[in-house]
């Protein structure tokens, strides 16, 4: 699972895969923008666009498999804001139209991610122009995530072989421990990282 979350990108030999990250990403947007402003009835479009993916996933040759479980993975984010509509009039239409809009979308995502490495879609940004800033943020944040999943999983490992007790009550306690802790150790890594950077000339 950790593995589906930090490194979506697999490599194949694949028409999609050999595409420029640039029309990639633009077909990307311009499909997630089209899915976004389609009324909520339109089901026909929806299942045209979910055609649609299923055949570049299809021409992408990456298992069918992978990006369910990546799919998966991400899914619940779109359910929980979907089940936000349900208190609205008519909650069940907005419901079931906001859960399929916000599925086609990630399932999009999912498949951008898979094809393309992330260091092609931070040269993308940066070709049109986005702010230097959130480039540079957005790549240290890559590269140091998996920095700060590799040290909580030794947080957690330590924390479990000093722990005796298997009651619920420690569990909870004993991860709110892990997370302090390493919400402290990130503060001070990126103070120690950001006075490295400033030390070699990096400027804002």
């Amino acid at each position: 699972m950790r593995r589906a979350l930090l490194e979506p990108y697999q490599h194949q030999r694949s028409a999609i895969h050999r595409l420029l990250a640039a029309v990639k990403v633009g077909g990307a947007l311009a499909f997630v923008l089209a899915i976004v402003l389609l009324p909520r009835a339109a089901w026909t479009a929806y299942a045209a666009g979910a055609t649609l993916l299923l055949l570049l996933a299809w021409l992408s040759r990456i298992p069918p498999a992978a990006l369910a479980r990546r799919l998966l993975l991400v899914e619940p984010f779109a359910l929980g804001v979907a089940l936000l509509s349900l208190l609205q009039p008519n909650g069940l239409m907005i419901f079931a139209a906001a859960l399929t809009k916000s599925t086609l979308c990630l399932f999009c995502m999912v498949l951008l991610s898979s094809t393309t490495r992330f260091s092609a879609l931070l040269r993308v940004l940066w070709r049109i122009r986005v702010p230097s800033l959130l480039v540079t943020t957005l790549a240290l944040m890559h590269r140091y995530l998996f920095v700060l999943v590799d040290e909580a999983g030794r947080m957690t490992r330590a924390r479990r072989s000093r722990t005796f007790s298997r009651d619920r009550a420690s569990a909870w306690r004993s991860s709110a421990s892990v997370i302090a802790h390493l919400f402290v150790r990130s503060s001070e890594r990126a103070e120690r990282i950001y006075a490295a950077m400033c030390a070699r000339g990096w400027k804002t």
